[in-house]
């Protein structure tokens, strides 16, 4: 008899979004700084090669998406032994693109070497372990409230990585160059993505342990059509709406993310301000944690997430017409920021499971793997958006090691780090209130047909 949905799913999910994690976030953190200020290389080919790593993903998303709902069940369910099979080199083919050994290999080398191991790393391996992963929280329950639990517990295991990483790492990566200037130092990167790696293997196999696929996914045997996949992506109102959704939420935190690495120690001359911020997104998405699933029932995923996205546009617009010097004064509007941040990231998970559930509604088949390998290819072009982006005008506005503190370069860092995510928020709200179909009513009417479904 399998047992019921209960705390050892939550917490094992939530240890599966640790484990990612571990190696996502301390990428969108650090990995540009490294290749700029470490390895020498330029923020517009750090950006290109993101950019160029998720038109790949484009490929690999949606091949691991196919190969996840044509494998078949074993004694540990449909999408669970992938998690198994691939910690191991994704959490490898992460701590080598960290090889500050190679910082005085030739420019040549270095940019095949990043290019090589980005590739590796971010569209092959982190691929084939994410996609299955996200897929397992629709086997993991068919109830809209398991659902919001299980994201909001995902959530929850993001915060808790990005608060190692973003509050303990700034403290120990960086030292202080003889002009008094935070420096991040390429062995110190290399030792903590190392252990970062270590981190992300125990977390996946807890994962692997903790979770249990209750609801039966079909093994699909049918001949795979490009064509077919196209035209479920164009006539899916809610695919297309949590798509476009995504893409610009990681469009608006991981330009802030990314930002980081520089408003902190090259505006405010303050690496322990990139510390506190991350300490102060935890508190906050822990808080919010605590309420999303009721929240969610009584307003709705997609309503709580419109509000959010406004509300974090607004705090941004006020800082930067404030542009203030005081690290302290950012922190605050920062904070009223990440509520709008917190407030989506808490509920996506059980949005896209949503979007899986009306497509079954409407098409009488689920195809959990390929719509959530769509979601998740969306997401990578949120990432890559606001890499490149970043890349760009850290270019346009001059910065090299040799400006890293010039004064207008770093008020151009201050701009961008608030207009970006800003104008990202504000259009993330129009999709999700023009755009985005499921509503509260909408995803309890498509429960209930599912529900009755399974139980003839």
């Amino acid at each position: 008899m399998t047992k019921k949905f209960g705390f050892s799913d939550k917490l094992g999910y939530m240890f599966g979004d640790f484990g990612n994690d571990f190696t996502f976030i301390l990428s969108s953190m650090f990995l540009l700084k490294f290749y700029t200020d470490v390895m020498g290389v330029s923020a517009a080919v750090v950006g290109m090669m993101m950019m160029i790593a998720r038109f790949l993903d484009a490929f690999t998303d949606v091949t691991m998406g196919q190969i996840a709902d044509r494998s078949a069940s074993g004694k540990r369910g449909k999408f669970a032994p992938w998690i198994k099979r691939i910690s191991g080199p994704v959490a490898l083919s992460s701590f080598l693109m960290y090889a500050s050994w190679f910082a005085n290999m030739s420019m040549g080398f270095k940019i095949f070497w990043m290019f090589f191991t980005y590739l590796l790393w971010g569209s092959v391996f982190y691929t084939a372990i994410n996609i299955p992963y996200g897929s397992m929280a629709s086997a993991i329950s068919a109830e809209p409230k398991d659902r919001s639990a299980l994201s909001n517990w995902r959530t929850i295991g993001a915060t808790l990585a990005s608060t190692v990483i973003g509050v303990i790492l700034p403290l120990v990566v960086y030292y202080t160059d003889a002009n008094g200037n935070s420096v991040l130092s390429g062995t110190r990167m290399s030792i903590a993505a190392l252990i970062c790696s270590i981190g992300a293997v125990i977390c996946y196999m807890l994962c692997y342990y903790m979770t249990t696929e209750r609801v039966p996914v079909q093994t699909k045997n049918e001949r795979f059509s490009l064509s077919g996949l196209l035209s479920e992506l164009f006539h899916n109102r809610a695919l297309i709406g949590i798509v476009v959704s995504a893409l610009l939420f990681l469009l608006a935190q991981l330009s802030i993310s990314n930002m980081g690495a520089y408003i902190y120690p090259n505006y405010f001359g303050d690496v322990k301000g990139l510390s506190m911020a991350t300490m102060l997104g935890t508190i906050i998405t822990l808080v919010l944690s605590a309420f999303t699933v009721r929240l969610s029932e009584r307003f709705g995923k997609k309503e709580i997430s419109a509000a959010g996205a406004l509300i974090g546009a607004a705090a941004l617009i006020a800082a930067y017409f404030v542009h203030t010097k005081n690290v302290y004064v950012w922190l605050v509007f920062y904070g009223i920021s990440y509520i709008g941040m917190a407030a989506f990231n808490l509920v996506c998970w059980a949005m896209i499971a949503d979007v899986i559930d009306d497509a079954e509604v409407k098409t009488g088949t689920r195809s959990d793997g390929t719509i959530y390998a769509i979601y998740s290819f969306a997401r990578k072009l949120g990432q890559a958006g606001s890499s490149g982006l970043t890349g760009a005008l850290l270019s346009i506005i001059g910065y090299s090691t040799a400006t890293a503190f010039d004064t207008k370069v770093v008020d151009g860092i201050y701009n961008m780090t608030c207009l970006v995510p800003a104008i990202a928020y504000v259009l993330m709200a129009l999709s999700l209130y023009f755009l985005y179909p499921l509503s509260k009513s909408k995803v309890q009417e498509n429960a209930a047909v599912l529900r009755a479904k399974r139980e003839k």
